[in-house]
């Protein structure tokens, strides 16, 4: 779950206000470790922003499933799951990613 940087920074100032470390933490319901995660972030940067989401392809190269299908546009889901040795929802979920369609106009 990800938090609120507004709520980031009012934890952090509340800890900087002199309260504890676990005070802290039970007073906004986080860990510690995070809470000290957010107040390093906060002095090195002086703001604590989220990490922007990684969109990894765990099983298919997104180059070169762009490449096959611009080669074999007719191509099934399972013919491309042969091509690349992966299931054909593995090839499904990639095209998702790709935001590509198979639906034909």
């Amino acid at each position: 779950m990800a938090y609120d940087e507004k709520f980031r920074i009012r934890a952090v100032e509340y800890r900087k206000e002199g309260h504890t470390l676990d005070k802290t933490a039970k007073t906004y319901k986080i860990g510690t470790t995070t809470l000290k995660k957010w107040i390093r972030m906060y002095d090195e940067t002086g703001e604590i922003k989220d990490n922007p989401p990684k969109h990894t392809f765990k099983k298919i190269d997104p180059m070169l499933l762009e490449k096959y299908i611009e080669e074999h546009p007719d191509d099934f889901l399972s013919e491309i799951a042969i091509h690349f040795n992966c299931s054909d929802v593995a090839v499904s979920k990639a095209l998702r990613k790709l935001k590509i369609t198979r639906k034909k106009r």
